[in-house]
């Protein structure tokens, strides 16, 4: 099982902006996600104080954990988080599970 997180800060005063995005994103992010295979669940988050974004996904393996950095819907939204003066950590980092409580 793997872990994927991929972080992203943004300027202060943003917070409303990215979130409401965030929101307005799944819809088509959502069915995007569903349709690839291995992922066991995938969590986004937003946080005024350190004006960051976190996407966590639980994925089967790390080959199916990485089809996430081809998938069109999370490419474009990416690109327009960019525009909007987001910067995401790079490289996105995959980590093996090493336990989970049940």
């Amino acid at each position: 099982m793997i872990v994927r997180i991929s972080k992203g800060i943004y300027p202060a005063g943003l917070h409303a902006e990215v979130t409401t995005r965030m929101n307005a994103a799944s819809q088509r992010l959502i069915p995007a996600i569903r349709k690839l295979p291995g992922c066991l669940g995938f969590y986004v988050t937003t946080e005024e104080n350190s004006s960051t974004m976190v996407n966590v996904g639980i994925w089967e393996t790390l080959e199916r954990a990485e089809a996430m950095s081809a998938l069109a819907e999370m490419t474009a939204l990416a690109q327009a988080f960019i525009a909007l003066g987001v910067e995401f950590e790079r490289p996105i980092i995959n980590y093996p599970v090493l336990r989970k409580v049940p």
